[in-house]
């Protein structure tokens, strides 16, 4: 499927999502995102996908309308179906599994690939995708065991990934929010948000080959229509206003994050916050 025939599906599969309900136009913008990187990357139809990290299943819908009829795409993610709001991952992967796209996708939660028990042949798939997932992971050291994990299960990675380096100043906000939580994670304090080990692109290149993977190619990927800024800043100084988690800190860290949530309050806009840029790596 080329580029223009994916986009113009955008609207379309955004409407298909159970998030449209409460966020149309949220939903769309983070839809046409996710079409634009698949419409991108080599995925014809009749591919296998293994889409990690698939939460309520934005990549997993547009994955399925590129991969076709006679596709498949097996969506996992550690976390349970009751996880998420204002719609669980549950209530996500119903309303998808209801409509046409259902029949090419097998959703598996509560799936952690690390696992012994989760196995599948060698080469069962075209294609592994990990897109906005992997500061999600406890470490890079997961990260790297994972994806030497499903090495052997796919000929090619897909990897995108917010980008560390902001390109001007009003992505500094975003950047400050991510480390803050990157570094209440490191320190000891362990939340539920979305950033749990955030890292540099040149991590992950630096960690591929150990996981058996060789990078092709990577390049810039356009986040203006994104609002993950927004959220970010609105999950650190939520993060930051609960005692319980500063606790759990040493007292010169938490002194700190303190001074840097300080910061981020005197530089972060109400809203509208420019999202950091992201980059996309393939790997063979």
């Amino acid at each position: 499927m080329n580029h223009s025939d994916l986009l113009a599906k955008a609207p379309s599969l955004a409407a298909g999502m159970a998030a449209a309900d409460h966020s149309p136009d949220t939903q769309l913008s983070q839809t046409r995102h996710r079409a634009a990187l698949v419409a991108g990357w080599h995925i014809a139809p009749g591919s296998t996908v293994l889409e990690l990290g698939c939460g309520q299943g934005d990549m997993t819908a547009v994955l399925a309308e590129a991969v076709g009829p006679e596709g498949r795409v097996v969506a996992v993610d550690v976390a349970a179906p009751s996880y998420g709001e204002p719609v669980t991952l549950g209530e996500s992967a119903a309303r998808l599994a209801a409509g046409p796209l259902g029949p090419r996708i097998d959703f598996r939660f509560g799936t952690d690939v690390l696992d012994p028990s989760v196995d599948f042949p060698e080469s069962t798939f075209d294609h592994v995708v990990l897109v906005h997932c992997s500061w999600y992971f406890a470490s890079l050291g997961q990260l790297r065991d994972t994806l030497a994990r499903v090495r052997p299960w796919a000929r090619r990675l897909w990897f995108t990934e917010w980008d560390l380096t902001p390109a001007s100043d009003d992505q500094l906000a975003h950047l400050l929010a991510v480390l803050i939580q990157g570094q209440t994670e490191a320190a000891g304090s362990h939340g539920q948000g979305n950033v749990r080990t955030p890292f540099s692109r040149e991590s992950l290149l630096r960690l591929l080959p150990g996981a058996g993977w060789t990078a092709d190619s990577g390049e810039p990927v356009d986040t203006q229509e994104l609002q993950d800024g927004d959220w970010e800043i609105a999950a650190c100084l939520d993060l930051v206003e609960r005692d319980e988690h500063l606790a759990a800190l040493p007292e010169p860290v938490r002194q700190l994050v303190l001074s840097q949530a300080d910061v981020l309050r005197a530089v972060a806009r109400p809203r509208g916050n420019r999202a950091l840029a992201a980059y996309s790596v393939t790997a063979h």
